[in-house]
């Protein structure tokens, strides 16, 4: 057993209180805006909810539950996050590798381009007057295609690439495997750790993102859940909520705001645990090289 030193066991312990006080200050906020959303609504008025439910109820889920307005909201946020997280890692993918390979020309003027974009992002009304031209606003596919590439991810994906094996993809070529053949059978299988890393990244930009719906989407049919919550959390429209309850009059507007975002918040929270195996290892690989 290696032993250490007296500034490194304070080092641990100072760090150990560091961490427990910020996942506190992380956690604390989550737990009690569950309370608030499973408490009364005279409970809530007195503010007698902290981190634990007072006169528990679910009649703030089963208001939430049967709007049907939410629950088109959030069919729309899934199409968004599930197709646009597949085109985000097929058009990544596909950028990334040649950029990883050497022998590939003109692609150190290709990766100056891309940081440019890292760098100086385009203003808002060019990006609006493109998709204008392009024919997507009010349609869902202006939430997916205009950020179908991010040069950051592009950049961790592309050293996670240039750290794989040069003599695979060599054996490959020799066999007669085209490029094709060689990304589908051997690069991407290889790749299941950066790929479930920005899978996670890109997935999480989808479902948290409401700007761009703000700007590109004028009917409310087409309007994802993060629209949805920031219409009841933030303009208070608690009057527009398609519900059959008769007893709406007497509902909490408070709980209903805070179990809203309760299940806002969970889908994206439930992925998380079948790609942390991958999510340490991703990163971690990918920040090798430069």
């Amino acid at each position: 057993m290696i032993k250490r030193s007296k500034g490194e066991f304070v080092f641990e312990i100072f760090n150990y209180i560091f961490l427990a006080v910020v996942s506190a200050a992380m956690i604390f906020p989550i737990l009690h805006v569950a309370a608030q959303s499973l408490s009364s609504d005279v409970a809530i008025s007195r503010g007698d909810v902290g981190l634990w439910p007072v006169e528990f109820t679910l009649s703030n889920y089963a208001i939430v539950l049967n709007d049907t307005s939410v629950w088109r909201s959030f069919m729309i946020s899934v199409f968004v996050t599930v197709v646009g997280t597949g085109i985000n890692l097929l058009a990544t993918a596909s950028l990334a590798y040649p950029l990883s390979r050497n022998e590939y020309r003109g692609r150190k003027v290709i990766l100056m381009l891309v940081l440019v974009t890292f760098i100086f992002s385009a203003p808002l009304i060019p990006n609006y007057l493109l998709i204008k031209s392009l024919n997507m606003l009010d349609t869902v596919w202006a939430l997916i295609i205009p950020g179908a590439i991010s040069a950051y991810n592009l950049f961790i994906m592309r050293s996670f690439f240039m750290n794989l094996p040069n003599e695979i993809i060599d054996s490959a070529r020799i066999d007669g495997c085209g490029e094709l053949r060689i990304i589908s059978s051997i690069v991407l299988p290889l790749s299941k750790p950066v790929m479930a890393t920005m899978g996670l990244f890109y997935a999480v930009a989808h479902w948290n993102s409401y700007s761009s719906a703000l700007y590109y989407i004028n009917s409310r049919q087409l309007f994802p859940l993060q629209v949805r919550l920031r219409e009841i959390v933030i303009t208070d429209q608690m009057g527009e909520m398609d519900t059959t309850f008769e007893n709406l009059a007497n509902m909490s507007p408070e709980g209903i705001k805070m179990a809203t975002i309760v299940i806002a918040t969970l889908p994206i929270i439930l992925v998380y645990p079948f790609l942390q195996k991958y999510f340490i290892k991703g990163m971690l690989i990918g920040s090798i090289k430069s």
